[in-house]
């Protein structure tokens, strides 16, 4: 019997606290939470609060410096807490709200994408233990503890990664701390359902399932929080917000594996380019200098094909986020001349769709299915990679919903 009651980080997205009225609904699950529970509540900014951010500051500045825009993106989430906090006091809850710096977080000193080193927990645990609720900033830390350090962001899903951060912080296998992640959906479905009506939410998916689900473009969860539940051990619960719904819990492998569907999802991402060197010198090294300069320049490379090419040359071929692109190109065309590339050719128009499930590592046959339900529907593979539980295959955006609905019925994961 625990003695002690458990500690819980809920996690809630800037759709979920839009509006002062769902903001308040939230306030009243997590006062209900913390009757018996000891909560961390992580928070994002409001609505499109960072997007708006963002936009008015390219208005001031097409090409603002990165340690500003930290500073100044992390404010969503600090008001966010501090009104949250507001809400639980209204209803009679004890609550703190901290930013990210207040909360322990310590990160590396990389604007606009930091990574976290350590969580120093010892400020979280003595407002637990004196009964409060901590609010905490998602999506930020700080350098170091000090007054010379500066404010950082998490990048792309850094509010989920917060909290699954803090969980594995706190997390020991005498004082367990569980991780729910509450946002605008009622868990992890087959495929994204506002794209196939029939897609099926899953009760539960493994963490390598859901981790290849997230970097291949699914939404609900960013790929860093789920590593970190993996590594850490942290069950992650994702439920609906504003809903009493039971959710999806990302978790260790189902030991029935394999009395279930192999594929598990349909994931896609339509937020891909694709890059070709055209024409590049067949010798030794030279995708080690192209892929080294885009790794320093912390772009991040997926789907990668060569293929000989005339004259006994090589066109090498892959993807990034079309965010990264233009930021891509800039420092090819720096190395162009120095790798002896011929030309080199964007493009912008293309997105990522995967199969993915633990129970393919086992069977054969699953690359042909899904070569021929896309060869059915006449849309043609521009390149393929894959893993042991995923296939990734590059296609023309304007038929990913093509694709995304003819390998969920293929699949049968509307059964």
């Amino acid at each position: 019997m625990r003695s002690d009651p458990l500690k819980v980080v809920q996690k809630y997205g800037g759709s979920s606290v839009a509006t002062p009225e769902k903001m308040a609904v939230v306030a009243g699950r997590v006062a209900k939470r913390a009757k018996d529970a000891q909560v961390i509540v992580v928070i994002s900014a409001m609505g499109d609060t960072t997007d708006d951010l963002i936009a008015i500051a390219k208005k001031v500045n097409p090409r603002p410096d990165p340690r500003e825009m930290d500073k100044l993106m992390a404010s969503g989430e600090q008001i966010s807490s501090a009104l949250l906090t507001m809400a639980l006091h209204n209803l009679g809850c004890d609550a703190v709200s901290f930013t990210g710096a207040q909360a322990g977080i310590i990160t590396e000193n990389i604007a606009t994408k930091a990574r976290i080193k350590k969580i120093d927990t010892k400020r979280l645990r003595q407002e637990l233990n004196k009964g409060r609720v901590v609010v905490v900033a998602g999506f930020q830390g700080i350098t170091d503890n000090n007054i010379w350090a500066d404010i950082t962001t998490l990048g792309r899903g850094g509010s989920d990664t917060t909290a699954v951060a803090i969980a594995a912080a706190l997390n020991t296998p005498e004082d367990p701390c569980v991780c729910e992640i509450f946002t605008d959906v009622e868990g992890v479905y087959t495929c994204d359902p506002r794209i196939e009506p029939n897609a099926k939410k899953l009760d539960t998916i493994s963490y390598e399932e859901m981790l290849e689900m997230a970097t291949q473009g699914a939404k609900v969860m960013h790929n860093r929080a789920v590593e970190l539940g993996w590594v850490y051990n942290v069950e992650i619960l994702v439920a609906h917000s504003q809903k009493e719904c039971p959710g999806t819990v990302i978790k260790k492998e189902d030991k029935n594996m394999e009395l279930r569907n192999p594929v598990k999802g349909i994931a896609h991402d339509t937020d891909v380019a694709k890059i070709t060197l055209v024409a590049v010198p067949d010798r030794p090294g030279i995708a080690s200098r192209l892929f080294k300069a885009l790794t320093d320049g912390k772009i991040s490379v997926d789907v990668i094909v060569q293929n000989m090419s005339a004259r006994g040359k090589t066109d090498i071929s892959f993807s990034v986020a079309e965010d990264d692109s233009d930021k891509a190109m800039e420092i090819i065309e720096s190395i162009k001349a120095d790798i002896g590339a011929e030309d080199v050719i964007l493009t912008k128009d293309v997105a990522k769709i995967s199969i993915v499930g633990s129970g393919m590592e086992s069977q054969p046959g699953y690359a042909a299915s899904m070569f021929a339900a896309l060869a059915e529907k006449d849309i043609n593979i521009l390149a393929i990679t894959t893993s042991e539980i995923r296939i990734t295959c590059l296609i023309k955006e304007d038929r990913i919903m093509d694709a995304v609905r003819v390998l969920h019925k293929t699949f049968e994961l509307d059964a």
